[in-house]
């Protein structure tokens, strides 16, 4: 089985590879510390499986994802995170992953995530599957932070962090302009009126 982790830690990586050489001992990987690595390689080689990490510096997991999808890429794309299921499954479901992983999970669930996905089906944990079980029926009690994009969530998440609007602004290549139409779009989404707002906001709803 042909590989690709992307993740900024080179520690991660190591360990994904040696979880996954225990149950795939041909397995041939090629390593990515950001979006940018990733698309290269996914451009260069024939992969099975893609391990994508959903923060990494300058283009995160999730504009890769489309972006990989957008090349025509076929491979099987687990998308690992630290951040809440709830938070990210769905959009990363959409956007044509193949399953979502919390980076806290057991090895032994990594490896039924892989052997999941590998067999043609998509991947969420059990807890994640009962809350959007639960979830039909209730479109009006959904959160506000469910209106936001994909880029507005991912703006919030850096002022929540502590970034000012330059700092983002250069972490994810878009003009100073752009991501102060972003900070405006999220405060007229969910109804605040400043950073600390945002901030309290992402905390309470653990975003963050």
């Amino acid at each position: 089985m042909r590989v690709l982790i992307a993740d900024d830690h080179a520690i991660l990586r190591k360990g994904l590879i040696e979880i996954l050489n225990s149950s795939y001992p041909t397995l041939e990987y090629f390593e990515a510390a950001n979006g940018l690595e990733a698309l290269q390689i996914s451009r260069k080689q024939d992969l099975d499986l893609i391990l994508l990490d959903i923060s990494m510096p300058g283009r995160n997991g999730l504009d890769t994802l489309k972006q990989m999808r957008s090349d025509g890429n076929t491979a099987k794309i687990l998308i690992l995170s630290v951040q809440p299921e709830d938070q990210y499954a769905i959009r990363v479901l959409k956007a044509g992953a193949s399953g979502f992983l919390n980076k806290d999970s057991a090895p032994e669930e990594l490896l039924s995530a892989v052997r999941t996905v590998m067999n043609g089906k998509k991947y969420i944990s059990s807890a994640i599957a009962e809350k959007l079980a639960q979830s039909i029926g209730t479109p009006f009690d959904k959160p506000l932070y469910e209106n936001l994009s994909d880029r507005e969530l991912q703006v919030l998440q850096y002022i929540a962090s502590g970034k000012t609007v330059s700092e983002i602004a250069k972490e994810i290549s878009l003009t100073v302009n752009t991501i102060s139409t972003y900070r405006a779009r999220i405060l007229d989404k969910l109804q605040l009126k400043s950073n600390a707002a945002i901030t309290r906001y992402a905390l309470d709803n653990n975003l963050v």
